[in-house]
């Protein structure tokens, strides 16, 4: 393996290093992106448990929105169940843009290198 790294040349390095990026990245986005973390088995139907019998409380409230992803946006829903549809539907979708803003995070970042990452390599056959 090393002597093909050396026969390429110079040109390869930045394609590893891309690729070991564009690698962390994608294990990092499997760690964060896990069901148990984004959307909890059973939560809403906890939470709408527990509202029908307290109602909404702040510590509901709290408690939902520490939950992941899900839990902001039920918590958003929750903090305007009073208020009328259109109030209501504003508040989800706001937290709901929020929420998937951070799911798309270094997404982007992952596509630039998809697409540096063939360049690259045309760009090293035609150097070395």
């Amino acid at each position: 393996m090393w002597s093909i790294i050396q026969a390429a040349g110079w040109p390869i390095w930045p394609l590893i290093v891309a690729s070991v990026i564009a690698l962390a990245l994608i294990f990092e986005r499997l760690w964060s992106l896990r069901q148990s973390v984004v959307a909890p088995e059973g939560l809403v139907d906890k939470v709408l448990a527990e509202f029908r019998v307290t109602g909404t409380t702040p510590e509901l409230l709290a408690k939902t929105a520490q939950q992941g992803p899900l839990g902001r946006v039920l918590s958003a829903g929750l903090a305007n169940v009073k208020s009328p549809r259109p109030v209501m539907k504003e508040a989800i979708e706001e937290v709901g843009r929020i929420v998937t803003h951070d799911l798309e995070r270094f997404l982007t970042t992952l596509g630039t290198i998809a697409a540096m990452a063939p360049l690259l390599g045309l760009f090293g056959t035609v150097v070395a």
